[in-house]
């Protein structure tokens, strides 16, 4: 019989970023749409969207500063993550940060229709779509 990891201390610590990978793939849309009318309430403000695990998953408002505090704080680690969030293009793409145990996860992707018309489609205020979304999430992340 092959082991998969599954008894491996140090793959089993990650096993969480290939679960966020599912959730991202299976609500892309909805997660733009969130995106999108976050920045839209959020303003002129840095924050990128943030799903922190701890203690249930749940979303969070990365600030830059925040982000950069750490980039200090774990000497440079932060840095490409850093440049992606400062080239990307809010019209087009969607950037989340995945916040594990001692862990860090940048999501980044193109969703077939750009974030501002996946918002439109979605029938749900911010309130209601996060609530969905974490509720999903927690099916995803065990």
């Amino acid at each position: 019989m092959f082991d998969l990891g599954n008894n491996r201390p140090e793959i089993a610590a990650q096993k969480w970023r290939a679960q966020l990978d599912f959730y991202v793939s299976d609500y892309e849309s909805q997660l733009a749409a969130l995106v999108w009318g976050l920045q839209q309430e959020w303003g002129e403000n840095e924050d990128v969207l943030g799903i922190d695990l701890q203690p249930t998953p749940h979303f969070v408002a990365c600030s830059r500063e925040s982000l950069e505090k750490l980039n200090r704080d774990t000497r440079g680690r932060l840095q490409e993550i850093l440049g992606i969030i400062d080239g990307y293009d809010r019209a087009t793409e969607v950037i989340i940060i995945g916040i594990g145990e001692g862990q860090i996860k940048l999501i980044n992707f193109q969703p077939e229709i750009t974030p501002a018309d996946c918002f439109t489609e979605i029938s749900l205020d911010l309130d209601q779509l996060i609530s969905t979304l974490e509720a999903a999430l927690s099916q995803y992340i065990k």
